[in-house]
């Protein structure tokens, strides 16, 4: 509470009480001390609040009029504070998370959908993109990122890191064969990222092994979407997010390959700017998130 309102509080007792020791107790500090608030208040306002006399204190005609303004303007803060803690505690008002693209539409979508069902007073505003956003400029209550963190100040909570599968149709394997290890994909068609030409290369690990192989393709896309197309249509082999590879390998669309190896996985979280005491909206969905991401 400011200095002025302290002191109104205190003015509003001592006039309520008719008496400098009795607020001083109910307000739980020096009867002197309560005298200098209303003495603050008198000098800010150029007038006598209360007149005091060794047997007696009683309201001025403006100290009457006054205390009157000061129990609203109480009222009026505490009904402010009341409603604030009811925001706080109940999960309501509008949302804003950002995501990845390909994870928010595949992982995250289905949390949404049930955490809106479950706390309906909540509007949920979803910006889906790939770069790293300023959460306070954008104005962003909770984001997801993946990859390495850098220290943003951010409160951050880890999510299951995302796996990397490598997959290709049957079509594609029989008409090319099946790689039994790494080393095999440089006789095959890769479908990689167009920001990983001219020198394209993935990454295997089993145990102690590591192994870099050179990749090569006829077929480049922006898009993790289009890739995996890309190997349904049996153009190649793919090495894609397993959330955009398991619906087509559930569907026998895709085989996966080298199942024992393993791909780099990228670390993902889920961040809110640092509050002391974060808003319902923003505790409940970090809270369920976590539950079913984490």
């Amino acid at each position: 509470m400011s200095d002025k309102l302290r002191s109104m509080q205190v003015f509003v007792a001592a006039a309520t009480a008719r008496s400098f020791a009795a607020a001083a107790q109910t307000l739980d500090m020096s009867p002197v001390m309560v005298g200098k608030h209303v003495q603050a208040l008198e000098q800010e306002l150029g007038a006598r609040l209360i007149e005091r006399t060794t047997r007696r204190q009683a309201l001025t005609e403006i100290g009457a009029v006054y205390l009157e303004r000061c129990r609203d303007v109480l009222a009026s803060v505490e009904a402010a504070d009341s409603v604030a803690e009811h925001l706080r505690a109940e999960p309501q008002g509008s949302l804003r998370v950002s995501a990845p693209a390909t994870y928010g539409e595949h992982r995250l979508m289905p949390v949404i959908g049930a955490y809106a069902a479950l706390y309906p007073q909540v509007k949920i505003d979803l910006l889906l993109t790939n770069r790293v956003i300023d959460m306070a400029e954008e104005g962003v209550d909770v984001a997801i990122r993946s990859g390495t963190l850098v220290d943003s100040g951010l409160i951050a909570r880890p999510l299951r890191p995302g796996r990397v599968l490598l997959a290709a149709s049957p079509e594609y394997l029989k008409r090319r064969g099946t790689p039994r290890h790494p080393s095999d994909l440089e006789k095959h068609d890769c479908l990689v990222f167009s920001d990983w030409r001219p020198h394209a290369a993935w990454r295997f690990r089993k145990g102690e092994e590591q192994i870099e192989v050179p990749v090569r393709s006829s077929f480049v896309s922006n898009t993790g979407t289009s890739l995996v197309s890309g190997a349904i249509a049996g153009m190649g082999i793919a090495m894609q997010a397993d959330l955009l590879l398991e619906p087509a390998l559930a569907a026998g669309k895709l085989v996966r390959l080298l199942p024992k190896w393993e791909l780099p996985s990228r670390p993902m979280h889920i961040l809110r700017r640092p509050e002391a005491r974060p808003s319902a909206k923003v505790r409940s969905f970090v809270d369920f998130a976590l539950e079913r991401l984490g």
